[in-house]
């Protein structure tokens, strides 16, 4: 079973994939950085160098509606940036 949910695509997380070899995944809440490496390295043919992850946890959130407030909990979700191997590179559009 693959630990990845699915990749990061935003102006900032493209911007360190250019830069610096950087890519991002939302990965399950009890996935370490050894499974979160291997799963790269066999979906995506790379070497990974360095994992960063970090937990964010669930908030709520509320807004003005016409029938009063409205509450609402926002899930907890982690996400890992990924360093591969210079030279290496993962296309995330490529299926599309």
């Amino acid at each position: 079973m693959s630990v990845i949910i699915r990749p990061v695509l935003t102006e900032k997380m493209t911007k360190h994939s250019e830069k610096f070899n950087r890519y991002g995944f939302y990965v399950t809440t009890k996935a370490n950085k050894i499974q979160i490496k291997e799963d790269v390295e066999k979906m995506y043919n790379v070497t990974v160098t360095n994992i960063r992850t970090m937990n964010t946890p669930g908030k709520v959130k509320s807004r003005m509606k016409r029938s009063g407030i409205q509450r609402a909990r926002v899930n907890k979700y982690k996400k890992a940036v990924v360093q591969v191997k210079q030279g290496d590179a993962i296309d995330f559009y490529s299926n599309v």
